[in-house]
């Protein structure tokens, strides 16, 4: 995107979702859109669950801290992708 002058946020987390007719929903899908809120452009930030679950492939990621997310409970580490 970033050669068309666009430039994009994302979050992500995994977990269980609840599938409905249209859509998905549940805390994952709230967790993820938290997370991709706090990420800068062109920046993908992960939750410390899906880190844990890339370890090993060879990306590397770079320590964002514990943050508060808005109508979640408790503090979440987040890691930077690095590109």
């Amino acid at each position: 995107m970033r050669p068309l002058g666009i430039e994009i946020r994302s979050g992500l987390h995994t977990g269980e979702v609840e599938v409905g007719e249209n859509d998905v929903r549940g805390v994952v899908v709230h967790v993820a859109a938290r997370v991709t809120a706090l990420a800068e452009p062109n920046e993908c930030l992960v939750t410390r669950t899906v880190k844990d679950l890339i370890a090993g492939s060879g990306v590397e990621c770079s320590d964002r801290g514990s943050h508060v997310l808005n109508g979640v409970a408790g503090r979440w580490r987040l890691f930077a992708v690095k590109q």
